[in-house]
């Protein structure tokens, strides 16, 4: 295979040849190869070699954004094959083939039908192939080559990102970097210089430079003050073609903001303040405002203010207000006008946040001068004490003296004073007081037990100016006296055992008194000693302010006497001393071995077996359930005893059994056999129950019986004779059953319902320690003799 090129053969076709291929045009010179073989210099021989394929292709160029009439000539194929003659045909495929590219059949020339931008598609993949015309057939395999597409400036510079926004704190060194921006161009930058950008400022300047080639915006001026100006404009231009004459540009705009540094101390706008506060002034309240100015923002304006002298330090206080940054002065004390009418305050407002950069401008505070003047008002009445405490016994005589308030005018004149309770807050008027010496005396009789504390509050107004008043809060206590005898504690009723022995606790009482500590306990514990001694009980104090109620006997019996009333006699120690009686309840109930009660009353005897209400009620349920299964179960058997045929044409065979079975002779409700007895009874016409009387039926035919004296069997004999001979019976078999179980016994009961009550001497006492299972067993055998009640 053998590529032919053209060659420059004078200085003129040199020329040619550079610009052709520099600016493309040697994309439109033919390829040319030879079949097979390649030609030598002359004088050499010619070589064979083996068949190698016949095409060879380079890379076809074609301009971008073409505007001709015409269109654009790519370039030219031909095949070796090729003789001229028109014998071949060319076709071309892939990429834009025959909407883009377009080839002459014939020649092979190849041109470019419309405008290409490389910046969308850089190059298209294409198909060739040589084919005889005649036959249709390939005269070579196909081929691939590639046309690309060739850049011109045709894209300026753009800036993606733009507009931009920065920030470069104020008094920087010139040369602080502010921001970097970057410019983009769509051209080919492999290719030329249509992508290389060059960065220069528009607007900016003296401020503010920017680096050519890397677009880096630095400041170009020093000290820089955001107080004198905060916001700077710039705009910066990216130049195409290395900033050469006739490239494309594009620019953006960059707004650049000064940030605040402290570089300005602060100042009060004047050196001397004067103020003016009433001697009225609440503590803890403000009475007055200070500011000192700072031309920095944020943080760095930040103040803090401080007293640093002055005969008013430690009356007055001082605080910044962080939104406003002024000054809060504030009353730390009561003033007077009558001892001090002015104070003198030296203020200083300091800077929080220092940058230490800028300390040589000078001091970052300032001070000034504050004169507080003291203004006189006419105050109200002021109490000796804030709050008052009082003490009265209770069921003290209307009218007694509780203790009494005092309240003077602060001011000069010196105005008398009136005294009154407010009503508003306390309705209840337990107490009054002297209009004129403030003495509170009791209204009512006071009861300690009902209302232990009292709380009042009493109000002064001057006689000259009664609108001024002042509130004072009296707290009054009640003191105890012994009003309230003692009581027992508790309502309950005492459980005493059934099996309790002498001396055997039952219950440890204790006493409860309304009255204090010091007239109730202690208690004492006594019976009545005006009864008799009680025979089942006695009393033992304890001296703990608790005592125990003994058993004085053996055994006590429930249905003999369930309950027992004991008087018990209860002082207490006051002075004089106090004393009540109390009936105190004993119940007697059955109890375990161990003392825990079992029952106490008869009709719970279920529940001494240990049944709760739901298994009760479970049980009941149980039983209504087999009530109601057997009351349908004797339904169901006596609808069986309805006619089983009552349709003549049925002729069948059937067998019916008379099952039912009766309580004896000697039941008398539940089947009647007198027929059985008096087989004259049985003569009267009766029809059957198992066919349909239709017709007359004719009279019995029966045997001559003797009625008197009658065997039951041979009645029964009888009786089936007569079923033989019957002519009303219907055409089958039917099976009547006769059962007799012969007369009643002579044995008598053998049931203990009936049995004579007869007493026993036996003792079955002993059954009490056969345990809990014989229990009820004792209960019933084990009653001795019956204890009179008290």
């Amino acid at each position: 295979m053998r590529i032919t090129t053209t060659s420059c053969l004078c200085p003129f076709l040199v020329c040619l040849c550079f610009v052709q291929r520099c600016y493309g045009t040697s994309r439109h010179s033919s390829i040319k190869v030879s079949k097979n073989q390649t030609k030598h210099v002359e004088g050499e021989t010619e070589v064979h070699h083996r068949p190698k394929r016949g095409w060879v292709w380079n890379q076809f160029f074609v301009l971008e954004e073409h505007i001709g009439p015409e269109p654009q000539y790519v370039g030219k194929l031909h095949s070796n094959s090729d003789k001229g003659d028109g014998s071949v045909r060319y076709i071309l495929t892939g990429e834009g083939a025959g909407t883009i590219f377009i080839i002459d059949e014939i020649t092979g020339d190849i041109h470019a039908t419309k405008s290409l931008d490389r910046e969308k598609k850089t190059h298209y993949v294409l198909h060739a192939q040589a084919i005889d015309r005649r036959t249709e057939k390939p005269l070579e395999p196909e081929s691939e080559f590639i046309i690309k597409v060739q850049d011109i400036n045709d894209n300026a510079p753009k800036f993606p990102d733009g507009p931009f926004v920065a920030a470069v704190p104020e008094m920087s060194e010139v040369g602080t970097s502010v921001l970097q921006v970057t410019a983009t161009d769509a051209d080919d930058p492999t290719y030329g210089n249509s992508a290389r950008v060059v960065y220069s400022i528009l607007q900016g300047q003296p401020y503010f430079s920017v680096d050519p080639k890397t677009g880096v915006i630095r400041t170009a001026l020093a000290n820089m003050d955001r107080e004198a100006r905060e916001q700077y404009s710039v705009v910066i231009q990216a130049k195409d073609m290395a900033g050469q004459v006739g490239g494309l540009s594009g620019s953006t705009t960059i707004n650049i903001t000064l940030t605040d540094v402290n570089d300005n101390p602060p100042k009060f706008p004047q050196k001397n303040y004067q103020l003016y506060v009433p001697e009225s002034a609440q503590v803890g309240k403000a009475v007055g405002k200070i500011k000192a100015n700072d031309d920095d923002i944020g943080v760095n304006a930040e103040i803090k203010y401080n007293i640093i002298n002055g005969d008013g330090a430690s009356v007055f206080t001082i605080s910044t207000d962080r939104d406003t940054r002024e000054g809060i002065i504030s009353l730390k004390k009561p003033l007077n006008y009558e001892k001090k009418k002015s104070y003198t305050l030296h203020i200083e407002g300091v800077n929080s946040h220092i940058d230490p950069r800028f300390t040589y401008l000078g001091p970052f505070k300032d001070t000034t001068t504050l004169k507080i003047i003291i203004g006189d008002v006419d105050e109200p009445p002021v109490f000796s004490t804030t709050s008052y405490l009082m003490d009265v016994y209770e069921n003290a005589k209307i009218g007694t003296e509780v203790g009494a308030v005092t309240a003077r005018d602060p001011d000069s004149t010196n105005s008398a004073i009136r005294y009154f309770i407010d009503r508003s807050l306390h309705g209840d008027r337990y107490f009054n007081i002297d209009a004129n010496t403030g003495a509170i005396k009791t209204a009512k009789t006071l009861d300690r037990e009902e209302m232990l504390w009292h709380n009042i509050t009493v109000i002064a107004s001057e006689v000259d100016n009664p609108s001024l008043l002042s509130h004072v809060p009296v707290t009054v206590q009640i003191l105890d006296v012994n009003d309230n005898p003692p009581e027992l504690a508790g309502d309950g009723d005492v459980v005493v055992c059934e099996n309790s022995r002498p001396g055997q606790v039952i219950q440890t009482i204790s006493a409860v008194d309304k009255d204090d500590f010091a007239n109730g306990p202690r208690f004492q514990f006594s019976l009545a000693s005006e009864l008799p001694i009680n025979p089942n009980f006695t009393l033992k104090d304890n001296e703990d302010n608790t005592a125990s109620i003994l058993a004085r006997r053996r055994k006590f019996s429930r249905t003999t006497q369930e309950l027992y009333h004991l008087p018990i006699v209860i002082a207490d120690g006051g002075d004089p001393s106090l004393s009540s009686t109390s009936t105190l309840t004993l119940r007697v109930c059955a109890c375990e071995r161990n003392g825990k009660v079992r029952t106490c009353h008869a009709e719970a005897f279920l529940s001494s077996a240990g049944l709760s209400t739901g298994a009760l009620i479970a049980i009941l349920l149980c039983i209504v359930i087999l009530l109601a299964i057997v009351v349908l179960f004797i339904t169901l058997r006596r609808s069986k005893k309805e006619p089983l045929i009552i349709s003549e044409e049925d002729v069948r065979e059937n067998v019916v059994t008379y099952d039912d079975e009766g309580g004896g002779e000697e039941d008398t409700e539940a089947f009647d056999i007198i027929a059985l007895r008096n087989p004259a009874a049985a003569e009267e016409l009766k029809f059957r129950r198992d066919v349909r009387p239709d017709v007359q039926r004719a009279p019995r035919q029966s045997l001559p019986l003797v009625l008197d004296g009658v065997d039951v069997h041979e009645f029964i004999k009888q009786r089936l004779i007569e079923a033989d001979l019957d002519t009303s019976v219907p055409p089958y078999d039917s099976l009547q059953t006769y059962a007799y179980e012969g007369h009643g016994s002579l044995a008598g009961s053998i049931s203990s319902l009936d049995s004579a009550t007869t007493h026993s001497e036996q003792d079955y006492n002993y059954l009490c320690d056969w345990g809990p299972e014989f229990q009820k067993l004792a209960e019933l055998y084990g009653e001795g003799e019956l204890d009179p009640a008290i």
